[in-house]
């Protein structure tokens, strides 16, 4: 496969250690935590080391190789041990659809393989990580082909939450847009919503945006709405976490709110996600998991109490924006337009390859 270069990448893997750049420490720190093992690959997902669907899938086929890279025993025993790890790192998060993709793919190519010998075996599982991670890069650089032909010189996109290089292979779903156009040298703009409780557009996103060096401004999530009424924002991008057959989308928590808003003031609202972000199960939002992270995300700040002690919390952190408020959804295999149902299929003959 042709190696395209990337802005940056998160994720690194040598000498059976995977390296994850640490999100949470952004931006202040620039820390890589090692992973030797499926354990620490799991805690790093679940506790947001690496974040972001694509780079979850990413780091989850690398973690399926470290949990079974040193079996010894029949082939058997290995396709037993390589299952049972496949559904414990798909346990660390239940939202993000290219997580469960990943082993998934991994298990399946391991089964229909023919390979008795357990060493082969472990080869193939490790080289269909190392595709996974390759794929996405390509993947990526043709959502923003197909993304920056959306935009006008000169236009002002909002995006909310980071769906970046951080949150893929290295350069990006919805920020592969903004990265395609600057490549193109068309000028544009960028506002980036603070993103709360974790702050992943004033932390992540803005990060990557000032180290690219591409114009943009910080606001905060309620800010949105009077840009949007000014006249000020010509077009939203989001990334996405799982996509069900219908359109229906399950995004940052805070999306659908943007997605409202961008639907009351006739501007155009955009996905960007790979296939591998659809879920062919769902049929609806109705049918997409969402994960409640911690009540602490939300009553504390870098260890410091914001709220009561004692204070009820709820903290969803993804939310679900329906297909009518979705102009269309960006792909690696172009953009895809309402009826969704329609489009989508494009998406299912790619992923029942």
């Amino acid at each position: 496969m042709k190696k395209l270069k990337v802005p940056f990448s998160p994720i690194r893997f040598s000498k059976a250690t995977l390296y994850l750049l640490d999100q949470r420490k952004l931006p202040s720190q620039e820390t890589w935590v090692p992973c030797r093992s499926s354990q620490a690959v799991w805690k790093a997902i679940r506790t947001m080391v690496v974040r972001g669907a694509p780079a979850i899938g990413i780091t989850a086929g690398y973690g399926l190789y470290l949990g079974i890279h040193s079996f010894r025993g029949t082939r058997e025993g290995f396709l037993k041990k390589l299952r049972q790890q496949a559904v414990y790192l798909d346990s660390s998060r239940p939202t993000a659809r290219n997580l469960a993709y990943a082993v998934e793919r991994i298990v399946r190519k391991a089964i229909l393989s023919k390979e008795k010998q357990v060493p082969k075996l472990r080869d193939l599982v490790f080289q269909e990580a190392k595709d996974i991670h390759a794929e996405d890069i390509l993947i990526c650089r043709n959502i923003g082909k197909y993304g920056s032909k959306l935009f006008k010189a000169g236009s002002r996109i909002l995006t909310h939450c980071n769906a970046g290089g951080l949150a893929t292979s290295g350069y990006g779903t919805a920020l592969a847009v903004f990265y395609a156009m600057k490549e193109k040298k068309i000028p544009f703009f960028v506002y980036a919503d603070e993103t709360r409780p974790l702050l992943q557009g004033a932390r992540l996103t803005a990060w990557e945006l000032f180290k690219s060096k591409i114009p943009s401004t910080l606001i905060c999530d309620n800010m949105a709405a009077s840009l949007m009424r000014a006249g000020k924002i010509d077009g939203v991008v989001v990334g996405a976490d799982r996509i069900a057959m219908n359109g229906d989308t399950a995004n940052k928590i805070g999306t659908y709110g943007v997605a409202v808003l961008a639907h009351v003031h006739k501007i155009p609202f955009y996905i960007a996600a790979p296939s591998t972000t659809f879920d062919l199960r769902a049929k609806t939002g109705k049918d997409i998991p969402i994960e409640e992270r911690p009540h602490q995300e939300v009553s504390e700040l870098n260890g410091k109490q914001l709220a009561p002690k004692g204070m009820k919390i709820f903290n969803p952190s993804f939310d679900v924006t329906p297909h009518p408020y979705i102009t269309g959804i960006i792909t690696e295999a172009g953009v895809l337009r309402p009826p969704f149902k329609r489009s989508i299929q494009k998406i299912q003959e790619l992923l029942k390859r």
